[in-house]
């Protein structure tokens, strides 16, 4: 996301929040140049997928200790 200093002092707490919760760097032009602000601790991606809820019907234990050795083709 690509901004002013301008629009950065006008939402900086809501800009900030929206770097940390997705990871993604956020660009601010200032007197030509250009910062970045990125987080320190980078966001995994298997953090940034959104939860989805009820997708699993049934007890998701089962599926871990399912044999899917008969699917498998070397």
């Amino acid at each position: 996301m690509d901004l002013t200093a301008s629009q950065l002092r006008a939402n900086v707490y809501r800009l900030l929040d929206q770097v940390l919760e997705s990871g993604q760097p956020l660009r601010i032009t200032r007197k030509g140049k250009t910062l970045l602000v990125i987080p320190e601790e980078p966001v995994s991606k298997v953090d940034r997928l959104p939860h989805r809820h009820g997708y699993i019907v049934g007890d998701p234990e089962e599926l871990v200790h399912m044999d899917w050795s008969g699917e498998w083709k070397p």
